[in-house]
């Protein structure tokens, strides 16, 4: 099961940048709600405790119960969060999305990988993952927060695929022939290169053939 959060917000009055800067100043977050044929309603929230809490949840993949002037909540998705790209941890704007129970919801749920590979734990394989996000279409009450994966019996070069993987109750919306992770054989170290051989001390190392004149000089 997905991971349960609240969150309480308030209706935002004033809109715009000027706004927006304003209430960053104090400490807030301008946001908005949206979804399920509702208009957009912009919102204010608590930057503390909007950071405490995505620190604390796969975005993405929670549902969240949002309370707007601590009225009935409504369950909602995160879909978007933008950060200070100078500093990440100063949140600008968060999208907040609406689902109702009896309609199907997309997300990008995270891939956990589970266990130690054959190939890493017997052949000294180095274990890679290159896909950490899928994304499923499900009910909201099936949404999972994340995705367990066995790699335990993966030796050197096996492959798991995206359609290695079976969520309950949701369809995966990704590409079946996708990889997710791979066990890749250890780099073999190259020895040393020789050190050059250095010409003998004394006499210079004669690097090119004399010319015939000079062979006729070293004659008479």
């Amino acid at each position: 099961m997905a991971q349960q959060a609240t969150l309480q917000v308030t209706a935002r009055q004033a809109t715009g940048k000027g706004a927006a800067r304003s209430l960053r100043r104090d400490g807030k977050v301008p946001g908005v709600i949206y979804g399920h044929n509702r208009a957009p309603e912009p919102l204010v929230l608590e930057a503390v405790s909007l950071g405490k809490l995505l620190g604390s949840i796969s975005a993405a993949s929670t549902l969240v119960d949002v309370s707007i002037d601590g009225g009935a909540p409504v369950k909602a998705l995160i879909r978007e969060i933008q950060r200070n790209p100078v500093k990440p941890s100063d949140l600008l704007h968060v999208d907040l999305y609406e689902v109702r129970a009896d309609e199907t919801i997309t997300a990008e749920v995270p891939i956990h990988l589970v266990g130690v590979a054959d190939g890493v734990r017997n052949f000294g394989g180095v274990l890679e993952q290159v896909l950490h996000t899928i994304e499923i279409e499900c009910l909201p009450a099936n949404l999972v927060d994340r995705i367990d994966l066995d790699v335990s019996a993966l030796g050197i070069g096996d492959v798991l695929f995206v359609r290695d993987i079976t969520v309950a109750n949701a369809e995966v919306l990704n590409d079946g022939d996708q990889p997710v992770c791979t066990v890749v054989a250890p780099r073999v170290e190259e020895a040393p290169a020789a050190a050059p051989t250095e010409a003998p001390s004394g006499e210079p190392e004669l690097i090119r053939k004399p010319k015939p004149e000079e062979e006729a000089g070293e004659s008479k």
